[in-house]
């Protein structure tokens, strides 16, 4: 990892993660004593741009970097320059890299770090910026495994940099209105909600990544415009295949997060909010057949949480590959229940969608105030909290719990756990971060990191 190599005309040294982390260690240590506004280092004052740099430009990292307009995009880091090609178009004058170590050691103008790389990559490179003092915008979910979460939420708060996840829907009006609802009694006490998604289906003509399906064949060459080697990163070394990305590498187990991963922190981000949910007390799947490749085809997630203050226990199930709940008897004829959706289920009533059912229960609901505030919009939202602003809605210390509860769910999937789990529940202790009836399980937990890519 000690070469030389080209790129778009400036000279990088590829570096490891253990070899970064030694130089900077020093530095790094002193911000668990010392405010970053004292050293001067990842604090902006409110009337400056954020110096912003993007690690992961191509897709949905494009998009996110497009809602900074108003602040300095400085630097552009991918390991695919032919994906990453549009955001260079985007942003001429910013510096471009393909190691997001090579980018922070070298440019020190930067003040904060967009990471919306393949989910195996989420934790690395927001490690790597938080420890600089940088502030983190990370695409969900926020990290791969359930320990990884776990460890960015307390380093987000002992280093004190501003973060936010990339679920935009936390900042909308539609989950602002159904928390004051539920919370207004539209329902009564909530014992149950089922949400779920057609992902990865899309629609009945095909799917937006394969899922349930074993490693494929034969070793294409590495096109000329990829580092295969840094786009594997943390994960374990195999042969590059068009079968990975980009996009598709959602539905391996060494990449993604699956659908549940995918769409969870974007789904449950409103019943968090509205059910003030903590830890699960237990977990379980089913799921059609599974590999130790990638996720299955379709599965069934249940938590369960115990009651908190006034609020009663709750069994959250979770739904994907076309898979959803029994049509609830409120909903008249005519009306669908779409390939996506969410029911909240109360001891007085049902709401889908943010709408409670029947349209007669809805019409003669008086709708609470507005007593919650509005949101200045997600993205804003974590630039004004640079700037030193309140902390952003989706911050990592509410985001890091909600991407540990969904990516329990996805070790209740495991392969070499399903027949032990037909027999009984994973329970989980959540304070103390493992599961207390199955220990096997809790190698599912975390991974192992390629050599010179720990955490």
């Amino acid at each position: 990892m000690n070469n030389y190599r080209k790129n778009s005309g400036n000279t990088e040294r590829q570096i490891s993660r253990r070899e970064f982390a030694g130089k900077t260690g020093a530095a790094v240590s002193l911000f668990t004593i010392v405010p970053r506004h004292v050293l001067g280092r990842g604090y902006v004052p409110p009337s400056e741009k954020v110096n912003i740099a993007g690690v992961g430009i191509g897709g949905q990292g494009r998009g996110d970097l497009r809602q900074f307009k108003d602040d300095n995009i400085v630097a552009l880091c991918d390991v695919d320059q032919r994906h990453a090609a549009g955001a260079f178009r985007d942003h001429p004058k910013a510096k471009r890299y393909r190691d997001f170590r090579v980018m922070l050691e070298k440019q020190k103008d930067i003040d904060a770090v967009v990471v919306a790389t393949p989910d195996h990559l989420h934790a690395v490179v927001s490690m790597t910026a938080i420890k600089m003092g940088k502030h983190v915008y990370c695409e969900k979910p926020l990290t791969h495994t359930v320990y990884e979460a776990r460890q960015l939420a307390k380093a987000a708060r002992e280093y004190g940099v501003a973060t936010q996840m990339g679920n935009q829907g936390q900042a909308s009006e539609r989950t602002r209105r159904i928390s004051e609802m539920i919370w207004a009694g539209a329902m009564g006490p909530v014992r149950e909600v089922h949400v779920w998604t057609d992902r990865p289906l899309k629609g009945i003509h095909g799917v937006y990544w394969p899922q349930g399906v074993g490693r494929p064949e034969g070793a294409p060459n590495v096109p000329s415009t990829l580092d295969w080697d840094l786009w594997l990163g943390p994960a374990q070394e195999r042969s590059y295949h068009s079968a990975y990305l980009p996009f598709k590498w959602r539905g391996w187990w060494d990449f993604g997060t699956g659908a549940l991963g995918d769409i969870g922190c974007h789904a449950m981000d409103p019943i968090f909010r509205a059910l003030k949910l903590g830890h699960p007390t237990s977990v379980s799947a089913s799921n059609s057949l599974v590999n130790e490749e990638t996720y299955p085809a379709a599965s069934i997630v249940n938590y369960r949480f115990p009651a908190r203050g006034d609020m009663p226990s709750v069994e959250l199930t979770w739904y994907d590959g076309g898979m959803r709940p029994t049509r609830p008897p409120e909903l008249e004829d005519g009306r669908m229940m779409g390939t996506t959706g969410t029911l909240f289920i109360g001891d007085k009533g049902k709401m889908l969608d943010g709408v409670l059912i029947p349209e007669s229960k809805r019409k003669a609901f008086v709708s609470p105030p507005k007593t919650l505030p509005r949101s200045i919009g997600h993205y804003k939202e974590w630039i004004e909290a640079c700037k030193g602003g309140k902390p952003a809605g989706s911050n990592f210390q509410f985001a890091g719990h909600l991407t540990e509860v969904v990516l329990l769910g996805n070790i209740a999937l495991r392969k070499n756990l399903k027949e032990s789990l037909s027999r009984t529940r994973l329970q989980w202790d959540g304070a103390n971060l493992q599961f207390t009836n199955m220990p096997e399980a809790n190698q599912y937990l975390h991974k192992t990191y390629r050599k010179g890519w720990e955490l």
